[in-house]
Parts: structure tokens; sequence; C-alpha cells
């Protein structure tokens, strides 16, 4: 197969759905050689923030000569982001040779009556092959979704399991509250091992703690009183943090939002336990070039001046309420014109209730996704709050459409399903 006949066969596996458990990628990988099992992994689960700390601590193991392994999902742009060894994607080549071994493996499975491996058990076992092949020191590993039966929790002996924020999402799948959800991502923490937690609301906190004190893993909630934001705007943000008894000065990262400035100390907690308990050498000029030279596109991400335009992922309640913090820290009083669409699985409702105060005009389309929300149907939910709302389908339309009716003092915000906004990313660079 070539790269473009590999991500045909991988896509047409969709038709397999979300299917929980482990059994499938386990005789997967067990017919490639249990590539999984030759690797030293940092494992990252929760609902937002995922990317960006797996970023942080990838781009500061990276910064120290380290060879490291970064697996997220989804992609915004290209398919081969998903999987990348010290910032650059897995070449095409070697997607269309991973994955004509993976098709004879899955067929010796089917012959064995396995079910057909999904989509994301493909590219997780592809993921760990390759990764293996490079011979990477360190890879860090988000997972898809959930924890429990994500295909990536079929790792034994992680050097850490990390939690970031948990909330509300993907509820017809992980559960309707914040208690059944944190107990899914909790499903990544191993026997006698370490969690290192973001601080969570209370329901998730207290099962999270459960799940440590019956796996007998030492539990390290991560605490932000002591932060010091000393400068935060749409460039950068610099702040003073105690990390493990360890006190930092003047670090600076180029992601945008005080959640930002929270997950890369939940990545620095992680990254001083590597060093403590791993004996890991990481210098903290490695730390500091690491943070400022981290990069998570598609995040509260400026893209392009006069007129400012801005695009993000926040497609559920926890991703609203940070987009709208960034905007009244940064854009109290301005102009705002917002470029949305959502997908209709989501808790649209709670996502519009908190950015649409903060708008005066809005552009509504639909993502490229089979689960889309319809541009019409959305529109109808946001004259609920504003007047000046117009649908337009089609992204390159919305697109022209919102850049031709602004000026140039005019503020934009892309936000909604990254399978717009990634589309939206690689149109504003080809113009």
């Amino acid at each position: 197969m070539n790269y473009k006949e590999s991500l045909k066969y991988i896509a047409e596996t969709h038709k397999f759905g979300i299917r929980l458990g482990l059994d499938n990628t386990s005789k997967l990988l067990e017919l490639l050689g249990n590539p999984q099992e030759n690797l030293n992994i940092v494992h990252v689960a929760g609902t937002n923030g995922k990317g960006s700390v797996c970023s942080f601590i990838a781009k500061i193991l990276q910064e120290e000569g380290y060879r490291v392994g970064l697996y997220t999902s989804p992609f915004l742009e290209t398919f081969t982001e998903r999987i990348r060894i010290d910032g650059k994607n897995i070449p095409e080549e070697e997607v269309a040779k991973i994955v004509s071994i993976i098709k004879e493996k899955i067929e010796i499975m089917v012959k064995e009556g396995y079910s057909y491996p999904t989509e994301f058990e493909i590219v997780t076992a592809m993921a760990f092959y390759y990764y293996h092949q490079q011979k990477v020191d360190y890879l860090v590993l988000e997972v898809g979704l959930g924890g429990r039966y994500d295909s990536t929790n079929i790792i034994k002996n992680p050097l850490v399991s990390v939690l970031v924020s948990i909330s509300l999402d993907h509820i017809g799948v992980l559960g309707d509250t914040i208690g059944k959800i944190a107990y899914e991502k909790a499903g990544i923490i191993k026997e006698n091992s370490t969690t290192i937690v973001y601080k969570q609301l209370k329901e998730a906190e207290e099962v999270i703690k459960e799940v440590c004190k019956e796996k007998k893993s030492e539990y390290i909630e991560v605490n932000f009183d002591d932060v010091n934001i000393k400068k935060s705007d749409i460039q950068s943000q610099v702040y003073d943090c105690s990390v493990m008894g360890k006190k930092y000065e003047d670090l600076q990262i180029k992601l945008i939002g005080d959640h930002q400035v929270n997950n890369s100390i939940l990545a620095l907690n992680v990254i001083q336990f590597l060093r403590d308990n791993k004996n890991l050498k990481i210098s903290e000029e490695s730390i500091r070039k690491g943070l400022i030279n981290t990069k998570w596109p598609g995040r509260i991400e400026k893209i392009k001046d006069n007129p400012l335009f801005i695009i993000d992922g926040a497609h559920n309640e926890d991703g609203a309420r940070s987009l709208a913090k960034a905007l009244d820290k940064n854009f109290k009083g301005e102009k705002l014109t917002l470029l949305i669409g959502m997908l209709e699985d989501k808790d649209i409702n709670s996502v519009l209730e908190i950015l649409m105060p903060r708008f005066n005009k809005v552009i509504t389309t639909t993502p490229d996704s089979d689960r889309a929300m319809n541009a019409d149907k959305l529109k109808e939910k946001i004259s609920k709050y504003i007047g000046d709302v117009t649908s337009k389908p089609d992204i390159k339309e919305a697109l022209n459409y919102t850049l031709e009716t602004s000026n140039k003092n005019d503020i934009i915000i892309s936000a909604g399903s990254l399978y717009m906004i990634g589309k939206v990313r690689t149109l504003m660079k080809n113009k």
C-alpha cells in the first residue's frame, strides 16, 4: 500500500465504531511482537489539556537531548501529526509500510475469530511499533478516549500516570457525572505506581484518591495556590511557582490562558518526579527552553494580525470557560466576531451559554464530520443569544465571509470542533 491507500484502509475501519475493551489491541500487539513492552512511557489522561501537558513534557525531555516520541489525537491538519519523534511527524512512507504489516496481522486475527480492530486500535498499534523501531528514549502517550478501555491502556508499567483536568465530555460513552467520568479516566492508574493529578473538582478527586488507594499508587496532587503570573498577554506569559519544593522564577510560555500556566506546572511536576525518582538528567536550562519552545496548535493560537485572528478548540464546557477567561483578560470591551462549528454529541448549550455574551457577530459552519451539527441548526440555537448570526455550511465559504465582513481592527475567534479549526488553520496558512 502507498500512503493514500493506507489512510483509506484506516478510515474504512471507522465503520467498526468505538468498542470498549482491550482484547483486540492486546492480540494485534502480540502479533507485532508487543513493541509497547520495551518503551519508557509517561501516560496522560483527562478531559482538557492533555495535548498541552504532553507537549510540555515531550519538549523539555527533547531539549535535554533525549529522543522523544509524542502520541496525540485527533490531528488538526494532517494524519501524521499524531505520531511524532522530536517534533517531527512520522514520514508518510513509514505509515504505508507499517499499515501493510498491520493489515497482514489483522487478517490472522480475524481468521482466529477476533473482531476487526477499530481505527484507534490500528493507529495506536502503529505508533507503538514505530516508536519501538525508532528506539525512542521516552514516549509521552496521550489517552484517546476515557482511560480504562482506551487502546493506550494496554501498557503495563508506565514511569508515571498523569491525570489532567476532568470535566463532562463524551457523556454517552464515559458516563453522565463527573464521578463516573473520573472513574473511567482513573482506569490508567497501575498497581504500586505513582499518579500525578491536576487539582480536580471534589467529586473527581474523591474517585481518583479511592482508585489510588486500591491500587497502592502514590497520589500527588498539583497545587496552583502559590503561582504568581507576572505577565500575560496574547504573545506570552511569565510566572513564578514552586514545584515539589523547588522554586522557579520567571518561567515563560507562549501558550495563552491561565489554564496553560497550570498545564505547564502539571508538566513540571512530572519532570521533577522523573528527575527525583527515575534518575533522569534534566537541567533547569532544558526546563526553561522546553517551556518557552512548546507549541500546541489550535489552542488559543494567534494565526494572523489585522484583523487579529485566533483559533481555539473549545468544544466542551471546561474549554469554553478557559477561552472566555482569556477573552475577558485580553479583549475586554473589544468588538469580537466568532466563527463556530460544533459536533452534535457535545454539550453545545453549555458552550453557547458561556461564549455568546462575549461576541457581537457570529458565523456558523458545519465541521467535516459525520457527527457535525448542521450550520443552520446551530444558527437557530445561537439566535436566542445574538441578533447578528449568519450560516455558511461550507468552511471555506464561511471563512471567506468572516474575513470579508471584518475590518482591520476587528478580533476574530474561530472556535469549536477541532475538525473545523484544523481546516480553518490550513486555509489561513494558504492565504
